[in-house]
């Protein structure tokens, strides 16, 4: 079991940008590919980013991409999801995942962290 807390959400103007964190607690917490999924208002959840145990490989949604970076700090069991140029249709609740295959992460998880609220107004 991996336990996941996120930190980081806010209300921030279209434009702008922001850094969401999270940190995984557990033995052997550094030994999965870790990643986030959204979920917007009466929408489906949507997978953003992912990034392997090393760090040496990233997935990124096409809606996110070039925008979006995903990185990790395995001595200090922390993912980070840096978002610039956000858009509106970023709102949404965003959840760090922890799993077992980075690949598979673009479609699900093991694990999931409480969620934080990231709000963009126009």
């Amino acid at each position: 079991q991996v336990q996941l807390v996120e930190s980081g959400g806010g209300l921030v103007q279209a434009g702008c940008s922001l850094r969401l964190s999270c940190s995984a607690s557990g033995r052997t917490s550094s030994s999965y590919a870790m990643g986030w999924f959204r979920q917007a208002p009466g929408k489906e959840r949507e997978f953003v980013a992912a990034i392997s145990v090393g760090g040496a490989i990233t997935y990124y949604a096409d809606s996110v991409k070039g925008r979006f970076t995903i990185s990790r700090d395995n001595a200090k069991n922390t993912v980070y999801l840096q978002m610039n140029s956000l858009k509106p249709e970023d709102t949404a609740v965003y959840y760090c995942t922890a799993g077992h295959s980075v690949a598979r992460m673009k479609y699900e998880a093991n694990y999931w962290g409480q969620g934080t609220k990231v709000t963009v107004s126009s």
